[in-house]
C-alpha cells in the first residue's frame, strides 16, 4: 500500500486552463497545467480567447460566432498529449523528476528544428552546390531513416542512441543491409548531427553519438575478385539472353581496362577512343587520362559499332537516351539504375557459372588487382586505378614488379 502511495505522488497529471492574465485585447491565454504532487507549472499556448468563451467544467472553448472553438480545442488537446508523451517518457525511466526538468524538456522540444526537415535543407545545399555524387550516395540513409519512422517527423533531441540502435536492427531485419551500409548510413545522419550543432540548431549534450553515445566503428570490408580461371569462364560464357550478354561485355570491358568503374565505362563515348587509346575523365576524383585499348577490349567495341551514329553517343546504349541531358541529378539517378540494372543480370552469370563471390561491377576492379599481384608495380597500379594516395593502392596489393603502365596491362591479361 505504501508502494502505490508513492507513485501515485511521483505521477503527474494534466489539465487545459485559461489564465487570468488578460492581454491588452482583454483575452486570456490558454495553458496546460502540470501538476506533481502539490505543485503545479503552467506552459502557456499562443492561443488567446475571451473569458465568456471558456467552459471552466468541460475545459474546452464553448461554440461562439466568428471563434473556430473546434480548431482550437484540437490544437489543445495535441498539445496536451504532448505533455503526457513526454510525462510518460520520463516515468518509463523509473527514477523521481522535477517540474522543472519536465518544463525544460517540454520548452527544449518546441523550440528545437525538426530533424528531417535540416536533413531535406542539407541536401538541397548540396544539389544547389553541384554535389551530386555525394547527393545520390547520401539521400538514401536518411529516406531509410524516414522509412523506419513511418514517415513520422522527429526533433533532433528526439534522435537518441536506442532508437539509433532500433534503426541498425530495422536495416538488418527488414532490408538485410550489410554492416558497411549500415555504418556508411549512421555517419550521414552524424554529419547531419554535426552541422546542426555547428549552427547552433541543437545542443552538444543531445549528441548522441561519440564517448557517451553510439560509437561508430568503420567494419573491414574483404575486397574479393575473381581468379584467372574465373575471368577465362566468363569470356568463354554463352547465352541468348541479350540483357545478361550485354552485362558481361560491361563487365568483362572493365576489367580489361584495369577495373574502370561502371559510372565511368558507361559514359564513355566514341569520341573518347583515339589513336588505340581511351582518354576520359574519372567520375570519381575528376582525374583525366589515357590507356590503350587491350586487344580483348577491342573486340567488345566492334560489337557496338553497327549501332554508333555519331562520335558523342556512348559507346554503350545504356546512357544514349541521357545524351545532351543538362539535369545533373537527372543524369546521375538514370546513370545509377542502369548500373543496378547491370549488376541484377551480372548476378544471375555469377549463380550460374556458381563463381565463389557475388558477382557485381565492382568485383572486376578487385579482380584486377586480385590477378595482377606480383606481375606490376605498385606505382603503376595507382596509375591504372587513378588513385590519390599509393597508401588505397597498397590496400589492394602488396607488391609488383617494374613494368611501363601499358606494358604492365598487358602483363596482367597476357593470361
Amino acid at each position: 500500500m505504501y508502494l502505490c502511495c508513492t507513485n501515485l505522488l511521483k505521477m503527474s497529471k494534466t489539465s487545459i486552463v485559461l489564465r487570468k492574465k488578460p492581454n491588452a485585447q482583454g483575452k486570456c491565454p490558454l495553458a496546460i497545467r502540470i501538476t506533481k504532487g502539490r505543485k503545479s507549472i503552467y506552459l502557456y499556448t499562443d492561443r488567446y480567447i475571451d473569458p465568456v468563451h471558456w467552459d471552466v467544467q468541460k475545459k474546452k472553448v464553448k461554440k461562439a460566432k466568428g471563434l473556430n472553438s473546434n480548431g482550437i480545442n484540437t490544437f489543445l488537446k495535441n498539445e496536451e498529449n504532448k505533455v503526457e508523451k513526454e510525462i510518460l517518457t520520463l516515468e518509463s525511466l523509473d527514477r523521481d523528476y522535477s517540474l522543472t526538468e519536465l518544463k525544460s524538456r517540454l520548452t527544449r522540444k518546441k523550440n528545437s528544428t525538426s530533424f528531417f526537415k535540416f536533413a531535406d535543407e542539407y541536401f538541397q545545399v548540396m544539389e544547389v552546390s553541384g554535389n551530386y555524387n555525394r547527393l545520390i550516395a547520401e539521400k538514401p540513409a536518411i529516406n531509410h531513416f524516414k522509412r523506419f519512422r513511418k514517415n513520422e517527423d522527429l526533433e533532433f533531441i528526439d534522435v537518441n542512441v536506442l532508437m539509433l540502435e532500433k534503426f541498425k536492427a530495422y536495416l538488418y531485419s527488414e532490408l538485410s543491409v550489410s554492416d558497411r551500409t549500415i555504418f556508411n548510413y549512421l555517419i550521414v545522419i552524424r554529419t547531419i548531427f554535426n552541422r546542426a550543432i555547428k549552427n547552433g540548431i541543437v545542443e552538444k549534450s543531445s549528441y548522441p553519438f561519440g564517448e557517451k553515445g553510439l560509437k561508430l566503428k568503420r567494419p573491414k570490408s574483404q575486397k574479393l575478385g575473381l581468379e584467372v580461371q574465373d575471368i577465362i569462364r566468363l569470356e568463354e560464357y554463352s547465352t541468348d539472353n541479350e540483357i545478361h550478354q550485354h552485362a558481361l561485355n560491361i563487365f568483362l570491358f572493365s576489367f580489361y581496362f584495369a577495373g574502370i568503374r561502371a559510372s565511368d565505362v558507361l559514359q564513355i563515348k566514341w569520341k573518347d577512343l583515339k589513336d588505340g587509346r581511351l582518354f576520359y575523365v574519372m567520375t570519381k576524383n575528376k582525374k583525366p587520362g589515357s590507356i590503350k585499348i587491350p586487344t580483348k577490349a577491342q573486340k567488345i567495341i566492334q560489337m557496338y559499332k553497327p549501332s554508333r551514329v555519331v562520335k558523342s553517343d556512348f559507346v554503350f546504349p545504356d546512357m544514349q537516351s541521357m545524351v545532351g541531358e543538362k539535369d545533373e541529378t537527372k543524369f546521375k539517378k538514370y546513370l545509377k539504375v542502369q548500373i543496378a540494372r547491370i549488376n541484377n543480370a551480372l548476378k544471375s552469370i555469377g549463380e550460374d557459372l556458381e563463381l565463389p563471390i557475388k558477382l557485381t561491377m565492382h568485383v572486376a576492379r578487385h579482380s584486377f588487382a586480385t590477378i595482377s599481384g606480383g606481375k606490376i608495380p605498385i606505382q603503376k597500379l595507382q596509375e591504372l586505378y587513378r588513385h590519390s594516395s599509393i597508401t588505397t593502392t597498397i590496400g589492394y596489393m602488396n607488391q609488383f614488379l617494374n613494368k611501363g603502365s601499358d606494358e604492365a596491362l598487358d602483363q596482367v591479361l597476357n593470361y
